[in-house]
């Protein structure tokens, strides 16, 4: 057996390797054209050298992921990985963390197969590994890019010490019904500003080199259009046009494909007859061709299987062929390529060239990650001790978790709390959920060691009294804690209840018909308030809520999302106005299930609304605007918008139009705002959406003060897929509006020409 350093020295010069290794096969093609050959000692000369030495059985077997039995997140269709990793059958595994743990598989693998390749470890770290940062949806409310580079940034450096090269995230998705658990993921509704999140996700996961050892490979997914499931069921079929696909959903996955994101997922649904795993159109032609992605595309869970239920293929030899052809390289959990490809290269169905295309992006990825180099670059023990649970890296999480809470209701100046001698009641099913605290897709999270609010409100309020009582569960009907908890709340100054869903009811397979609080919480809120005692309700959820029985109940409101590690830290520090809240919704909370889908961008009709007009497009029982637009939330400073003033009433192809807007800071306190701007196409060639984010500043007013923020437009902002489907700015009228929401009425108007 060659030492490993041996080898990997070998592996970087072809000549050296092939000499080495008698078992090696002894045909090997020569090139075509000697023009064609990467350069000596180049990545894609090593990738090659290696490549050539490979059989094929070698080769499907860089294209096979599988889980470990550390942790699992669906049913294990292969327990026997670590057989398939001494056979050479496992190029990457999933869900296995822990440097003792990680160097295990990696020595076998680099120690006890033929060819000694590493492996790459990957694992779900979306918002945090160890120490958990908001729910990705909760966190883009914040509209801080570098606050989100920032967690991923650690949640890498984390993930890394312990042992992985690769996360499954950001997702990307664009989401527009509350319905759908997984809108938790995601950074929202809004095209725009998702893009900028991905791109922001992505170089906090990866920095400026795969190599770096505090880093990991980012994932964009889910490749493309899951966002859209019909009904807000997950895994639920798509179907769009191509100009809505090109225009709405696929811009924060170019953005992360620029980004340099390693690689990517593909989605569990179909879109346009099609399922995403096999969507030669998404992934051949969009993906590589258009958008020049060079990294690996990998499956989502055993989603190459799931082509038979789908109804794409009639068995699994069908469903491999369409699956590797298209150009997923990589098959997660399903195992259908190391039992399929053999035979279907074998028969000339598959041909070996596309075989060795795709292990040839996955084994640049191991380069550019160093593990050829050095194995075990991200298993050291003492990274492991000394980068995990770090008190920055805590200090952060409370920071970020505050900036991303929206103030939603605040009659009266309820909040801040008076940080007197007053009796505060906290009741409600989640005010000292230490599990919940972390919301989905948790990670490698502790939830015992999350602080709940009880904990921040007792650590931080000394002042105060603080009596805590449940008074009900999350999701029963069970009402016999509500008298004790009611007593307590009869005895205080102010009430807080802690109310939402439990972490389970949100994230994947956590679709919701009724998204209203669930169980008998609003009742329990209903007889809190008829004690007459000002009442502040915190929410802990994933996704926006149906609010319309809940909003008369409460005096304030704070939607704190699940906040994380710190999560009682930060919401405290809100409540106590430590911290003036700035977050603005990413995504709209209807009036009721009725009206979803519905969002801030959405198109005219040809009967726009009249509330005069019984034959225009609205219901009869309720209105058509939301509970809480895109873009909207409170602070305890308050802000007043000037007329936003243009450079030009009419600009050219060529030209940069200046926006310019004066807020002013009219309130006692300090505090931050999200300026935004929107425009509206007034007419094109196809028809334009109401309202589109084009810009936004987060600026620090001071009490009294004004300021001025200046905007930039050009054509490059206004360009959309046309009739013909080509990607232009079209001459003609818009309206610019600027204010705190995506509901701002001040405006003005330019000329395109």
């Amino acid at each position: 057996m060659f030492s490993r350093l041996i080898f990997l020295s070998v592996l970087c010069l072809f000549s050296e390797a092939t000499s080495s290794l008698a078992q090696a096969p002894k045909k090997v093609m020569a090139p075509k054209s000697v023009s064609k050959l990467p350069a000596k000692g180049s990545v894609d000369f090593k990738v090659d050298s290696v490549l050539k030495l490979m059989t094929l059985e070698e080769k499907i077997g860089q294209l096979n992921l599988l889980t470990s039995d550390l942790d699992q997140t669906g049913a294990s269709m292969r327990p026997q990985y670590k057989e398939d990793i001494l056979k050479g059958k496992v190029g990457a595994i999933f869900n296995a963390y822990g440097v003792e743990y990680v160097r295990k598989l990696q020595k076998m693998a680099v120690e006890e197969t033929r060819l000694k390749i590493p492996l790459i470890f990957g694992y779900d770290v979306i918002h945090g590994h160890r120490t958990i940062f908001p729910s990705p949806l909760g966190e883009s409310c914040s509209w801080d890019l570098e606050a989100m580079e920032t967690s991923a940034r650690i949640a890498a450096l984390e993930a890394s010490s312990m042992g992985l090269d690769w996360t499954f995230a950001p997702m990307v998705d664009i989401a527009r019904d509350p319905r759908w658990g997984r809108v938790m993921e995601g950074a929202g509704e809004d095209t725009y500003l998702g893009s900028l999140i991905a791109k922001a996700r992505v170089k906090g996961f990866q920095g400026s080199s795969l190599s770096d050892p505090t880093r990991v490979m980012a994932c964009a997914k889910h490749y493309a259009a899951y966002g859209a499931a019909q009904a807000g069921r997950d895994y639920s079929t798509v179907d769009m046009s191509d100009r809505t696909l090109r225009d709405v959903y696929l811009p924060p996955f170019k953005a992360a494909a620029d980004a340099g994101s390693a690689t990517f997922m593909t989605s569990f649904n179909e879109l346009n007859g099609i399922p995403a795993t096999a969507n030669k159109y998404l992934m051949d032609q969009i993906l590589r061709k258009e958008w020049g992605f060079k990294g690996f595309v990998v499956t989502d869970y055993t989603a190459i299987w799931e082509l038979l239920f789908h109804g794409i293929a009639a068995d699994s030899v069908e469903a491999v062929k369409k699956s590797i052809l298209a150009g997923s390289d990589m098959d997660m959990q399903a195992s259908m390529y190391m039992q399929r490809l053999p035979g279907l290269v074998k028969s000339g169905a598959v041909p070996v060239s596309v075989i060795d295309e795709s292990v040839r992006r996955v084994l640049r990825k191991k380069f550019e990650l160093g593990l050829f180099a050095n194995p075990f670059i991200r298993m050291d023990a003492e990274r492991e001790k000394k980068n995990v649970y770090t008190s920055a890296h805590l200090n952060m999480a409370r920071q970020i978790a505050a900036k991303s809470m929206v103030l939603l209701k605040n009659d009266h100046n309820t909040l801040p709390l008076k940080l007197t001698a007053q009796k505060i009641a906290l009741v409600g099913p989640l005010a000292d959920a230490a599990r919940d605290m972390m919301g989905s897709w948790s990670a490698a999270g502790e939830g015992e060691k999350n602080a709940t609010l009880l904990t921040g409100l007792k650590g931080s309020l000394t002042s105060s009294q603080v009596e805590y009582k449940k008074g009900c569960e999350i999701n029963d009907t069970v009402r016999a804690g509500f008298a004790e908890a009611l007593k307590a709340c009869a005895n205080s100054d102010i009430v807080i209840c802690a109310m939402g869903e439990g972490a389970w009811q949100s994230g994947e397979a956590a679709s919701r018909s009724d998204i209203k609080l669930p169980g008998v919480q609003e009742e329990f809120l209903a007889e809190v308030k008829k004690l007459g005692k000002p009442v502040v309700l915190v929410l802990f959820n994933g996704r926006p809520l149906d609010l319309t029985n809940v909003l008369p109940n409460a005096d304030a409101i704070l939607e704190a999302w699940y906040p994380g590690t710190m999560a009682g830290w930060a919401v405290t520090d809100v409540l106590a106005g430590v911290v003036n809240p700035s977050a603005k919704l990413t995504m709209t909370f209807p009036r009721n299930v009725g009206q979803v889908p519905i969002y801030y961008n959405m198109k005219n009709t040809g009967r726009p609304y009249d509330a005069n007009n019984k034959y225009t497009s609205k219901y009869l029982d309720v209105r058509n605007d939301p509970l809480f637009a895109f873009g909207y939330g409170l602070s305890y400073s308050t802000f007043l918008y000037s007329s936003p003033k243009l450079s030009a009433k009419s600009i050219g192809m060529k030209d940069t139009l200046n926006v310019t807007v004066n807020v002013k800071n009219t309130s006692t306190r300090h505090g931050e705002e999200i300026v935004q701007l929107y425009v509206q196409d007034m007419a094109g060639s196809v028809t334009r959406p109401i309202n589109e984010l084009k810009g936004f500043q987060k600026v620090m007013i001071n009490s009294g003060e004004t300021k001025t923020v200046v905007f930039k437009l050009t054509s490059n902002d206004l360009r959309f897929h046309n009739q013909d489907m080509n990607f232009v700015a079209e001459k003609g009228l818009f309206t610019v509006r600027v204010g705190g929401s995506s509901d701002a009425t001040q405006s003005d108007e330019f000329e395109l020409r």
